[in-house]
């Protein structure tokens, strides 16, 4: 096993958030302008993902939203680090992370959509179960007429006073 890095493009993936202060439309030009950014040092993409607005877990620069963007890309390891001092000094991102990544094979791909949408038919259901156990649960139930009750009930008390007065052993 050689020690020594193999040369060549590496493929990494990079997360980045887009300030809240930017509309949608702004927001995506900041996406295509780090688009712009990775293939200027060579860099070539080959997944794109945007998350659209999304609440972050804890404030970031007074930012309690922040627009995300997934990218995949190609580049040679020399180059990425001039990519991240851009990104970093960029005021349009607040945070991004790079991380190297396996790339994945098409069967791999087909692999992972296939249990995205058995997960996700599975939480439609659960969904489904639960809207419908609400809306019974919502339902007012039909209330049984208790007349015939009571006048079972009133017919069982007479016979028992019945049977009670003409007890012999009473008195």
């Amino acid at each position: 096993m050689s020690k020594t890095k193999k040369s060549g493009a590496t493929h990494y993936e990079i997360l980045f958030i887009i300030p809240n202060r930017f509309t949608d439309e702004e927001a995506k030009t900041v996406y295509e302008g780090v688009e712009k950014t990775i293939a200027d040092f060579g860099g070539q993409i080959t997944h794109r993902e945007y998350w659209g607005k999304k609440r972050l877990a804890y404030e970031i620069k007074h930012n309690g939203f922040g627009y995300y963007g997934l990218y995949e890309f190609d580049l040679d390891s020399a180059e990425l680090s001039k990519v991240d001092s851009t990104l970093r000094l960029s005021t349009d991102i607040l945070r991004h992370q790079t991380v190297a990544k396996q790339q994945k094979t098409a069967m791999e791909i087909a692999q992972a959509e296939a249990i995205r949408a058995k997960i996700d038919s599975k939480k439609a259901n659960e969904e489904k179960k639960a809207e419908e156990k609400k809306a019974q649960e919502s339902k007012p139930e039909k209330t049984k007429s208790s007349a015939p009750e009571k006048k079972n009930r009133l017919k069982d008390l007479d016979e028992k006073l019945e049977n009670i007065i003409n007890a012999e052993d009473l008195i």
